[in-house]
């Protein structure tokens, strides 16, 4: 059996009597992506520096990569690599220059920044200032110091914030490439809209303790939204029927329904007058809002 990148059970931290986590359960395998979600305060920046052995925990089960990260005579076995919200780095070192820097640091070989400079676009502008970088360039290079050990578990926090939308593509492209190569990679981020086509599950925390956990699929049978059908125009035709009618909305020309519901409405609205529409499932984001009490709002 492949050991889990990320194994937590009824993990626990508390600050001066406050309970940042209270029984917190997650685990994660090698070459999946966890989303990590929360309103500031849930408990996400303490999880995530119990996992890079920055903080001890008060209870329960932690184990990264096969090791406890706060016992400093198994950091050896920890191969994790961190992109913090705010990149710091040298503006006055060209990108070739700073990645050398680390790299001598970390007693890695040279020919691992040329690879990683290819690899993130950058190596068109290795030789140019980092202060001259755009937002882009910057957090890939940011990435790429991250990856120049090879970590077999990536954290990133926030990855995406203040990038245009080209950029923000580029960097889960990259972070899809990681994954392939069997990578555990943790994202923490409320760019929600961006992490749903990539995530493999999510761990939705609030107050310190798990919400919801799982794959998209998962998330939406445990927070039964309705589906959303979207019609291309009025359907005035659909006041006739007694099955369609309770569900139709007018003002947004749709009609939600249940999941078990879906297959029986878009059935029945093929027997009326030829009309296209959109089935939309319950996104990521309605789900957030769903577990925080503010789905009304999202909507």
């Amino acid at each position: 059996m492949t050991q889990p990148a990320l194994y937590a059970r009824a993990l626990r931290k508390a600050y001066q009597g406050h309970e940042a986590l209270k029984g917190v359960d997650v685990t994660l395998a090698p070459g999946q992506m966890l989303a990590l979600l929360g309103h500031n305060g849930a408990g996400k920046t303490t999880l995530m520096k119990l996992i890079l052995g920055l903080l001890t925990p008060d209870g329960g089960e932690l184990s990264v990569l096969g090791a406890q990260p706060w016992d400093r005579s198994q950091r050896h076995k920890l191969a994790i690599g961190y992109l913090p919200e705010q990149v710091s780095l040298y503006p006055q070192m060209t990108g070739e220059e700073l990645l050398s820097y680390f790299a001598d640091l970390r007693g890695v070989c040279r020919q691992r920044v040329g690879e990683l400079l290819a690899e993130l676009d950058l190596a068109h502008v290795a030789c140019r200032a980092v202060g001259q970088y755009s937002k882009g360039m910057r957090q890939r290079l940011g990435l790429a110091q991250a990856l120049l050990g090879e970590p077999k578990l990536l954290l990133l926090d926030e990855p995406t914030v203040g990038l245009d939308p080209d950029s923000s593509a580029y960097l889960y492209h990259c972070l899809a490439q990681q994954v392939a190569r069997g990578c555990a990679v943790i994202v923490c981020t409320h760019e929600l809209t961006l992490i749903e086509p990539h995530f493999d599950q999510a761990l939705i925390l609030a107050g310190g303790q798990v919400r919801a956990a799982g794959t998209l699929a998962q998330l939406r049978r445990q927070a039964g939204l309705k589906h959303r059908i979207i019609l291309d125009r009025p359907a005035g035709a659909l006041a006739q029927d007694a099955m369609l009618a309770p569900l139709y909305r007018h003002q947004t020309q749709s009609l939600l329904v249940e999941a078990e519901q879906r297959a029986e409405v878009i059935a029945r609205l093929a027997k009326h007058q030829r009309m296209d529409f959109t089935v939309t499932a319950p996104s990521l984001a309605e789900i957030y809002h769903h577990h925080q009490g503010t789905l009304e709002v999202a909507r």
